[in-house]
Protein backbone atom coordinates (compact mmCIF):
# COMPACT_ATOMS: atom_id res chain seq x y z
CA UNK A 1 0.00 0.00 0.00
CA UNK A 2 0.93 3.20 -1.57
CA UNK A 3 2.11 6.54 1.42
CA UNK A 4 -0.73 7.71 -1.03
CA UNK A 5 -3.52 5.31 -0.32
CA UNK A 6 -2.73 5.58 3.94
CA UNK A 7 -3.38 9.24 3.89
CA UNK A 8 -7.05 8.54 2.74
CA UNK A 9 -7.94 5.92 5.69
CA UNK A 10 -10.20 6.56 8.24
CA UNK A 11 -9.58 5.24 11.92
CA UNK A 12 -11.03 5.16 14.84
CA UNK A 13 -10.30 7.76 17.63
CA UNK A 14 -10.14 6.30 20.52
CA UNK A 15 -13.43 7.30 22.00
CA UNK A 16 -14.97 4.73 19.36
CA UNK A 17 -12.29 2.59 20.01
CA UNK A 18 -13.39 2.44 23.99
CA UNK A 19 -17.15 1.78 23.29
CA UNK A 20 -16.89 -1.05 21.08
CA UNK A 21 -17.09 -4.10 22.88
CA UNK A 22 -16.17 -6.43 20.33
CA UNK A 23 -12.80 -6.71 21.27
CA UNK A 24 -12.46 -7.86 25.14
CA UNK A 25 -15.29 -8.66 27.21
CA UNK A 26 -16.20 -9.89 30.59
CA UNK A 27 -18.04 -13.30 30.82
CA UNK A 28 -19.29 -15.19 33.81
CA UNK A 29 -17.40 -18.07 34.78
CA UNK A 30 -20.70 -19.97 34.74
CA UNK A 31 -20.61 -19.90 30.70
CA UNK A 32 -17.00 -21.23 30.43
CA UNK A 33 -17.63 -24.57 28.92
CA UNK A 34 -15.10 -27.16 29.42
CA UNK A 35 -14.38 -29.71 27.09
CA UNK A 36 -12.15 -32.24 28.40
CA UNK A 37 -9.75 -33.45 26.11
CA UNK A 38 -9.97 -37.12 24.36
CA UNK A 39 -7.65 -39.68 25.63
CA UNK A 40 -5.42 -40.61 23.35
CA UNK A 41 -4.21 -44.57 23.12
CA UNK A 42 -0.54 -45.11 23.90
CA UNK A 43 1.22 -48.97 23.31
CA UNK A 44 4.35 -48.95 25.36
CA UNK A 45 5.15 -52.56 23.22
CA UNK A 46 2.28 -54.98 23.92
CA UNK A 47 0.75 -52.84 27.13
CA UNK A 48 -1.92 -49.95 26.57
CA UNK A 49 -1.27 -46.97 28.99
CA UNK A 50 -3.40 -45.72 31.19
CA UNK A 51 -3.73 -42.99 34.29
CA UNK A 52 -1.55 -41.81 36.70
CA UNK A 53 -1.72 -44.14 39.91
CA UNK A 54 1.12 -41.82 41.98
CA UNK A 55 4.28 -40.61 42.29
CA UNK A 56 7.22 -41.56 44.26
CA UNK A 57 10.76 -40.50 44.46
CA UNK A 58 11.67 -42.58 41.79
CA UNK A 59 9.04 -42.14 39.38
CA UNK A 60 5.40 -42.02 38.06
CA UNK A 61 3.58 -45.14 38.77
CA UNK A 62 0.57 -45.65 35.93
CA UNK A 63 -1.86 -48.07 34.99
CA UNK A 64 -1.88 -50.44 32.36
CA UNK A 65 -3.31 -53.16 30.48
CA UNK A 66 -1.92 -56.30 29.10
CA UNK A 67 -3.36 -56.32 25.46
CA UNK A 68 -2.39 -60.81 24.92
CA UNK A 69 -4.33 -61.52 28.35
CA UNK A 70 -6.15 -58.30 29.46
CA UNK A 71 -4.82 -58.43 32.95
CA UNK A 72 -4.77 -55.19 34.92
CA UNK A 73 -1.42 -53.98 35.60
CA UNK A 74 0.64 -51.17 36.98
CA UNK A 75 3.75 -49.88 35.67
CA UNK A 76 6.85 -47.41 37.27
CA UNK A 77 8.12 -45.35 34.62
CA UNK A 78 11.83 -44.45 34.90
CA UNK A 79 14.03 -41.71 33.41
CA UNK A 80 17.56 -42.26 33.45
CA UNK A 81 18.28 -38.96 34.01
CA UNK A 82 16.47 -38.62 37.42
CA UNK A 83 17.79 -41.85 38.99
CA UNK A 84 21.12 -40.18 38.45
CA UNK A 85 20.37 -37.55 40.74
CA UNK A 86 19.42 -39.98 43.31
CA UNK A 87 22.41 -41.25 45.27
CA UNK A 88 22.33 -45.26 44.86
CA UNK A 89 19.34 -44.66 42.42
CA UNK A 90 20.53 -46.44 39.58
CA UNK A 91 22.08 -49.23 41.63
CA UNK A 92 18.96 -49.65 43.40
CA UNK A 93 17.03 -49.44 40.51
CA UNK A 94 19.12 -52.90 39.14
CA UNK A 95 19.10 -54.70 42.53
CA UNK A 96 15.02 -54.70 42.55
CA UNK A 97 14.75 -55.61 38.92
CA UNK A 98 17.24 -59.26 39.92
CA UNK A 99 15.91 -59.36 42.99
CA UNK A 100 11.89 -59.67 42.29
CA UNK A 101 13.33 -61.17 39.05
CA UNK A 102 13.70 -64.28 41.30
CA UNK A 103 11.14 -64.48 44.13
CA UNK A 104 7.48 -66.06 43.63
CA UNK A 105 5.25 -65.36 46.33
CA UNK A 106 1.53 -64.28 46.73
CA UNK A 107 3.03 -61.55 49.68
CA UNK A 108 5.67 -60.08 47.80
CA UNK A 109 5.02 -58.02 44.37
CA UNK A 110 5.11 -59.62 41.20
CA UNK A 111 7.25 -58.30 38.00
CA UNK A 112 6.19 -58.91 35.07
CA UNK A 113 8.15 -57.21 33.04
CA UNK A 114 10.79 -54.92 32.43
CA UNK A 115 10.99 -52.75 29.32
CA UNK A 116 13.47 -50.26 27.68
CA UNK A 117 13.79 -47.27 25.64
CA UNK A 118 16.94 -46.47 24.98
CA UNK A 119 15.95 -43.72 22.62
CA UNK A 120 14.11 -41.53 25.57
CA UNK A 121 16.17 -43.05 28.21
CA UNK A 122 13.17 -44.65 29.99
CA UNK A 123 12.36 -48.03 31.98
CA UNK A 124 9.45 -49.44 32.01
CA UNK A 125 8.84 -52.07 35.25
CA UNK A 126 5.90 -53.25 34.65
CA UNK A 127 4.67 -55.01 37.87
CA UNK A 128 0.95 -57.00 39.02
CA UNK A 129 -1.95 -54.13 39.71
CA UNK A 130 -2.73 -53.49 42.98
CA UNK A 131 -5.81 -51.52 43.74
CA UNK A 132 -4.23 -49.60 47.16
CA UNK A 133 -1.30 -48.79 49.60
CA UNK A 134 -2.08 -49.80 53.00
CA UNK A 135 -0.84 -46.10 53.90
CA UNK A 136 -3.11 -44.47 51.73
CA UNK A 137 -6.14 -46.40 53.91
CA UNK A 138 -4.96 -45.56 56.71
CA UNK A 139 -5.50 -41.70 55.83
CA UNK A 140 -8.48 -42.12 54.35
CA UNK A 141 -9.94 -42.63 58.12
CA UNK A 142 -9.91 -40.03 61.05
CA UNK A 143 -8.47 -42.79 63.13
CA UNK A 144 -6.18 -43.84 61.12
CA UNK A 145 -5.84 -47.21 62.51
CA UNK A 146 -7.60 -50.96 61.58
CA UNK A 147 -9.96 -52.56 63.83
CA UNK A 148 -7.57 -55.64 65.26
CA UNK A 149 -9.31 -58.24 63.02
CA UNK A 150 -8.18 -56.32 60.05
CA UNK A 151 -4.74 -55.49 61.26
CA UNK A 152 -4.28 -58.95 62.20
CA UNK A 153 -5.46 -60.46 58.78
CA UNK A 154 -2.63 -57.95 57.43
CA UNK A 155 -0.45 -58.82 59.85
CA UNK A 156 -0.77 -62.87 59.21
CA UNK A 157 0.05 -61.56 55.78
CA UNK A 158 3.02 -59.53 56.08
CA UNK A 159 4.48 -62.75 58.71
CA UNK A 160 3.99 -65.04 55.47
CA UNK A 161 6.05 -62.61 52.83
CA UNK A 162 8.65 -61.97 55.57
CA UNK A 163 9.35 -65.15 56.17
CA UNK A 164 9.71 -65.98 52.35
CA UNK A 165 12.07 -63.13 51.57
CA UNK A 166 14.40 -64.11 54.58
CA UNK A 167 14.40 -68.16 53.40
CA UNK A 168 15.75 -66.53 50.46
CA UNK A 169 18.34 -64.82 51.97
CA UNK A 170 16.57 -61.32 51.53
CA UNK A 171 16.37 -58.76 54.21
CA UNK A 172 14.03 -56.11 53.29
CA UNK A 173 15.30 -53.04 55.47
CA UNK A 174 11.84 -51.18 54.70
CA UNK A 175 9.09 -52.54 55.93
CA UNK A 176 5.97 -49.89 56.62
CA UNK A 177 2.96 -49.26 55.85
CA UNK A 178 3.60 -47.32 52.45
CA UNK A 179 5.21 -49.93 51.27
CA UNK A 180 2.73 -52.60 51.62
CA UNK A 181 0.18 -52.78 49.04
CA UNK A 182 -3.14 -54.31 48.32
CA UNK A 183 -5.19 -55.96 45.86
CA UNK A 184 -9.33 -55.89 45.19
CA UNK A 185 -8.90 -59.67 47.04
CA UNK A 186 -7.08 -58.05 50.05
CA UNK A 187 -4.14 -59.58 48.89
CA UNK A 188 -1.22 -57.94 51.16
CA UNK A 189 2.28 -57.47 48.92
CA UNK A 190 5.75 -56.52 50.12
CA UNK A 191 6.58 -54.21 47.57
CA UNK A 192 9.68 -51.32 46.90
CA UNK A 193 12.92 -53.83 47.00
CA UNK A 194 15.10 -51.22 46.19
CA UNK A 195 16.67 -50.97 49.75
CA UNK A 196 16.83 -54.74 49.85
CA UNK A 197 20.03 -56.69 50.72
CA UNK A 198 20.83 -60.16 49.51
CA UNK A 199 23.16 -61.79 51.43
CA UNK A 200 25.65 -64.39 50.19
CA UNK A 201 24.68 -67.78 49.52
CA UNK A 202 27.34 -68.89 51.85
CA UNK A 203 27.10 -66.38 54.44
CA UNK A 204 27.19 -67.72 57.98
CA UNK A 205 24.49 -65.49 59.44
CA UNK A 206 22.75 -62.36 58.40
CA UNK A 207 25.18 -59.43 59.43
CA UNK A 208 24.40 -56.40 57.65
CA UNK A 209 26.45 -52.97 57.32
CA UNK A 210 24.31 -50.79 55.39
CA UNK A 211 20.93 -49.54 55.53
CA UNK A 212 18.90 -46.70 53.92
CA UNK A 213 14.95 -47.87 55.56
CA UNK A 214 12.70 -44.85 56.72
CA UNK A 215 13.67 -43.61 60.01
CA UNK A 216 10.43 -43.63 62.22
CA UNK A 217 11.15 -47.58 61.65
CA UNK A 218 14.47 -48.40 62.07
CA UNK A 219 15.77 -49.92 65.42
CA UNK A 220 18.41 -48.88 68.08
CA UNK A 221 20.71 -50.81 66.49
CA UNK A 222 20.91 -48.55 63.72
CA UNK A 223 19.87 -45.47 65.35
CA UNK A 224 23.51 -45.97 67.06
CA UNK A 225 25.44 -46.15 64.61
CA UNK A 226 26.72 -49.75 64.78
CA UNK A 227 29.17 -50.92 62.54
CA UNK A 228 27.23 -54.56 61.66
CA UNK A 229 23.84 -55.79 62.62
CA UNK A 230 21.31 -58.97 62.49
CA UNK A 231 19.11 -57.67 58.74
CA UNK A 232 16.23 -60.47 59.76
CA UNK A 233 15.99 -58.53 63.25
CA UNK A 234 15.87 -55.43 61.36
CA UNK A 235 13.01 -56.65 59.72
CA UNK A 236 11.25 -57.67 62.59
CA UNK A 237 11.55 -54.34 64.37
CA UNK A 238 10.40 -52.43 61.38
CA UNK A 239 7.38 -54.70 61.32
CA UNK A 240 7.02 -54.47 64.76
CA UNK A 241 6.44 -50.28 64.40
CA UNK A 242 4.15 -51.02 62.00
CA UNK A 243 2.05 -53.24 63.83
CA UNK A 244 2.20 -50.68 66.60
CA UNK A 245 1.29 -48.01 63.97
CA UNK A 246 -2.05 -50.23 62.23
CA UNK A 247 -3.41 -50.92 65.98
CA UNK A 248 -2.97 -47.39 67.46
CA UNK A 249 -2.12 -44.91 64.96
CA UNK A 250 0.61 -43.65 66.36
CA UNK A 251 4.31 -44.90 66.25
CA UNK A 252 6.51 -45.88 69.14
CA UNK A 253 8.98 -42.96 68.57
CA UNK A 254 8.57 -39.40 67.45
CA UNK A 255 11.14 -36.76 67.16
CA UNK A 256 11.09 -33.03 65.74
CA UNK A 257 13.29 -33.81 62.98
CA UNK A 258 15.76 -37.12 62.11
CA UNK A 259 18.63 -36.17 64.97
CA UNK A 260 16.04 -37.02 67.84
CA UNK A 261 13.85 -39.05 66.72
CA UNK A 262 17.34 -41.17 66.63
CA UNK A 263 18.16 -40.08 69.97
CA UNK A 264 14.87 -41.47 71.14
CA UNK A 265 14.87 -44.83 68.98
CA UNK A 266 18.52 -45.02 70.32
CA UNK A 267 17.45 -45.05 74.18
CA UNK A 268 14.79 -47.46 73.51
CA UNK A 269 12.49 -45.92 75.91
CA UNK A 270 8.85 -46.24 74.59
CA UNK A 271 5.23 -47.54 75.96
CA UNK A 272 2.26 -49.43 74.42
CA UNK A 273 -1.35 -47.58 74.96
CA UNK A 274 -3.56 -49.30 77.57
CA UNK A 275 -6.41 -50.19 74.60
CA UNK A 276 -3.96 -52.32 73.29
CA UNK A 277 -4.54 -55.24 75.58
CA UNK A 278 -2.11 -57.74 77.57
CA UNK A 279 -1.22 -59.99 74.33
CA UNK A 280 -1.12 -57.17 71.80
CA UNK A 281 1.09 -55.74 73.88
CA UNK A 282 2.86 -58.57 75.09
CA UNK A 283 3.97 -58.98 70.77
CA UNK A 284 4.75 -55.35 70.29
CA UNK A 285 7.45 -55.70 73.25
CA UNK A 286 8.74 -58.70 72.14
CA UNK A 287 9.47 -57.72 68.44
CA UNK A 288 10.18 -53.69 69.70
CA UNK A 289 12.76 -55.29 72.22
CA UNK A 290 16.13 -53.11 72.22
CA UNK A 291 18.61 -56.08 72.32
CA UNK A 292 18.38 -58.21 68.80
CA UNK A 293 19.70 -61.42 70.50
CA UNK A 294 16.47 -60.85 72.76
CA UNK A 295 14.19 -59.78 69.81
CA UNK A 296 11.33 -62.25 68.87
CA UNK A 297 12.19 -64.17 65.40
CA UNK A 298 9.36 -64.79 62.72
CA UNK A 299 8.88 -68.40 64.44
CA UNK A 300 8.03 -66.96 67.99
CA UNK A 301 5.66 -64.31 66.98
CA UNK A 302 4.13 -67.49 64.80
CA UNK A 303 3.74 -69.30 68.43
CA UNK A 304 2.23 -65.95 70.00
CA UNK A 305 -1.20 -65.86 71.45
CA UNK A 306 -2.05 -62.65 69.97
CA UNK A 307 -1.17 -64.25 66.39
CA UNK A 308 -2.69 -67.49 66.74
CA UNK A 309 -6.18 -66.00 68.42
CA UNK A 310 -8.86 -65.56 66.39
CA UNK A 311 -10.59 -61.92 66.55
CA UNK A 312 -13.88 -61.25 65.86
CA UNK A 313 -15.37 -58.27 63.79
CA UNK A 314 -15.92 -55.83 66.33
CA UNK A 315 -16.16 -52.66 64.50
CA UNK A 316 -16.60 -52.03 60.63
CA UNK A 317 -13.41 -53.04 58.76
CA UNK A 318 -11.59 -49.56 56.56
CA UNK A 319 -12.23 -49.86 53.04
CA UNK A 320 -10.52 -49.06 50.02
CA UNK A 321 -11.05 -45.63 49.56
CA UNK A 322 -12.15 -43.98 46.60
CA UNK A 323 -9.24 -42.93 43.93
CA UNK A 324 -7.49 -39.69 44.56
CA UNK A 325 -7.43 -38.31 41.31
CA UNK A 326 -11.25 -38.90 40.03
CA UNK A 327 -12.81 -39.87 43.33
CA UNK A 328 -13.69 -43.48 41.73
CA UNK A 329 -15.12 -45.42 44.84
CA UNK A 330 -14.80 -48.43 42.48
CA UNK A 331 -11.06 -48.13 41.00
CA UNK A 332 -12.46 -48.77 38.09
CA UNK A 333 -10.12 -49.59 35.10
CA UNK A 334 -8.12 -45.73 33.96
CA UNK A 335 -7.37 -47.90 30.65
CA UNK A 336 -11.27 -48.49 29.57
CA UNK A 337 -11.22 -44.45 28.21
CA UNK A 338 -7.86 -45.36 25.77
CA UNK A 339 -9.57 -48.41 25.06
CA UNK A 340 -12.05 -46.86 23.42
CA UNK A 341 -9.15 -44.70 21.54
CA UNK A 342 -8.34 -47.58 19.86
CA UNK A 343 -11.76 -49.66 19.03
CA UNK A 344 -14.41 -47.24 19.56
CA UNK A 345 -15.04 -46.28 15.79
CA UNK A 346 -16.73 -47.80 12.66
CA UNK A 347 -15.03 -49.24 9.48
CA UNK A 348 -16.21 -46.20 7.01
CA UNK A 349 -14.24 -43.63 9.26
CA UNK A 350 -11.68 -46.00 10.03
CA UNK A 351 -8.95 -44.27 7.90
CA UNK A 352 -9.71 -41.03 9.24
CA UNK A 353 -10.10 -41.65 12.57
CA UNK A 354 -7.20 -43.84 12.90
CA UNK A 355 -3.31 -42.19 12.71
CA UNK A 356 -0.96 -44.58 13.71
CA UNK A 357 2.04 -41.96 13.58
CA UNK A 358 0.53 -39.06 15.66
CA UNK A 359 -2.22 -41.29 18.01
CA UNK A 360 -0.52 -44.76 18.76
CA UNK A 361 3.19 -44.81 20.05
CA UNK A 362 4.60 -48.36 18.89
CA UNK A 363 7.63 -49.10 20.69
CA UNK A 364 9.51 -51.39 18.50
CA UNK A 365 13.15 -50.94 20.05
CA UNK A 366 12.05 -52.40 23.55
CA UNK A 367 13.94 -55.54 25.01
CA UNK A 368 10.56 -57.90 26.01
CA UNK A 369 11.93 -60.90 27.24
CA UNK A 370 10.26 -64.15 26.02
CA UNK A 371 8.65 -62.07 23.11
CA UNK A 372 9.20 -63.14 19.57
CA UNK A 373 10.41 -59.81 17.19
CA UNK A 374 7.84 -60.74 14.76
CA UNK A 375 4.85 -60.88 17.57
CA UNK A 376 1.98 -58.58 16.26
CA UNK A 377 0.55 -56.43 18.85
CA UNK A 378 -3.51 -56.15 19.77
CA UNK A 379 -4.34 -53.37 17.43
CA UNK A 380 -1.95 -54.51 14.43
CA UNK A 381 -3.73 -58.07 14.80
CA UNK A 382 -7.42 -56.26 15.22
CA UNK A 383 -6.83 -54.11 12.20
CA UNK A 384 -5.98 -57.22 10.21
CA UNK A 385 -8.80 -59.49 11.42
CA UNK A 386 -11.25 -56.98 10.54
CA UNK A 387 -10.25 -56.53 7.11
CA UNK A 388 -10.44 -60.66 7.07
CA UNK A 389 -14.36 -60.25 8.70
CA UNK A 390 -12.59 -62.50 11.71
CA UNK A 391 -13.90 -59.57 14.51
CA UNK A 392 -16.73 -59.33 16.68
CA UNK A 393 -16.99 -55.79 18.29
CA UNK A 394 -18.38 -55.48 22.10
CA UNK A 395 -18.76 -52.92 23.69
CA UNK A 396 -16.05 -50.81 22.16
CA UNK A 397 -13.82 -54.24 22.75
CA UNK A 398 -12.81 -56.18 19.86
CA UNK A 399 -13.08 -59.72 20.61
CA UNK A 400 -10.37 -61.55 17.19
CA UNK A 401 -10.59 -65.28 17.14
CA UNK A 402 -6.87 -66.79 17.51
CA UNK A 403 -5.77 -64.68 20.25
Amino acid sequence: MSVGELQHLDYLTENELMGMDTFIHRIDSTEVIYQPRRKRAKLIGKYLMGDLLGEGSYGKVKEMLDSDTLCRRAVKILKKKKLRRIPNGEANVKKEIQLLRRLQHKNVIHLVDVLYNEEKQKMYMVMEYCVCGMQEMLDSVPEKRFPVFQAHGYFLQLLDGLEYLHSQGIVHKDIKPGNLLLTTDGALKISDLGVAEALHPFAEDDTCRTSQGSPAFQPPEIANGLDTFSGFKVDIWSAGVTLYNITTSLYPFEGDNIYKLFENIGKGDYSVPEECGPALSDLLQGMLEYDPVKRFSIQHIRQHNWVRKKHPPTEPPVPIPASAESRDVWRSMTVVPYLEDLHGYSEENEDDFYNPEDEIIYTQDFTMPGRHPHTTSLCERDRRARTQGFCEPVRGLVICSGF
